[in-house]
């Protein structure tokens, strides 16, 4: 039987070989992942990674937000970038092009909630809006995992959801649109099917919810 995790450690980079259990078991399922030691090294990781020119969507993360992902990708002019042309878009008359410009991106690039030492990973939205793209609708994914992500096993992926995750994003939400946020859909990823296409780049270091 699994320990429970107190809800604390979910803010606390994870040892060594727990990260290294965990990649070894993404890596059995398909995934390529890389352990990398920061945020520095994930960036030019990004770069390295993604091709110029490509239709990039980011998924909303505190992990791109706080380690300039994002702005790199949405903001450097070396890519197509998807979000900052869907935020300038109507919802209502342009749906049908915001709902397609998401679901199928050259590349999409973002985070996850929670990584499981079985090879799972594990993610939360409101929108649903980037996970169409992760589940298999875009040519490639990239997720860029802190430490403190990493979790034994599902049940506890989904404490970490309800306990840790949501009361920061609601936080967030509050604070910058005025309600709460909530998790509306869950999307799990047991393994990757087609060799190439799912990459997690896995920090030794703690960035993001």
């Amino acid at each position: 039987m699994t320990t429970p995790m107190p809800a604390t450690s979910f803010a606390d980079p994870v040892p060594a070989e727990r990260l290294e259990r965990a990649a070894t078991a993404l890596a059995a399922h398909g995934f390529d992942v890389e352990v990398l030691d920061d945020v520095a090294a994930a960036r030019s990781r990004v770069r390295d990674l993604v091709p110029e020119g490509a239709s990039v969507f980011t998924g909303a993360s505190e992990t791109l937000r706080r380690s300039g992902i994002e702005e790199d990708i949405n903001a450097s002019g070396r890519y197509r970038a998807i979000r900052p042309r869907v935020l300038a878009m109507d919802r209502v008359t342009a749906a049908d092009d915001i709902r397609r410009l998401t679901a199928s991106p050259d590349v999409i690039v973002g985070s996850v909630a929670a990584l499981t030492e079985t090879g799972s990973l594990v993610v939360a939205s409101g929108s649903g809006s980037q996970l169409p793209g992760y589940a298999g609708g875009a040519a490639r994914a990239i997720w860029i995992v802190g430490a403190q992500k990493v979790v034994p096993d599902l049940g506890t992926a989904l404490r970490r959801v309800e306990d840790h995750c949501l009361p920061l994003e609601s936080a967030r939400t509050q604070k910058a649109h005025g309600w709460p946020s909530a998790v509306n859909r869950l999307l799990v990823l047991n393994a990757e099917h087609r060799p190439g296409r799912g990459t997690v780049l896995l920090l030794r270091e703690a960035i993001g919810f």
